[in-house]
């Protein structure tokens, strides 16, 4: 006699418990992302260095 198995169940897609992220959460991950992805800036020139001197614009 040969064991016959019962036809398996498809799982479900999405978890039973969607995760919860609040805004705030949501908010500070992005301007991380944004922080991080951004090259640091270039230092401002002094007050009183000469025109000639300061870097130029991209």
């Amino acid at each position: 006699m040969t064991a016959v198995r019962p036809p398996e169940r498809p799982r479900p897609a999405v978890p039973a418990v969607p995760a919860v992220v609040t805004m705030r959460d949501l908010l500070a991950s992005c301007a991380a992302a944004d922080a991080v992805s951004r090259p640091p800036r270039a230092p401002e020139p002094a007050a009183g260095e000469p025109v000639e001197n300061r870097p130029q614009a991209a």
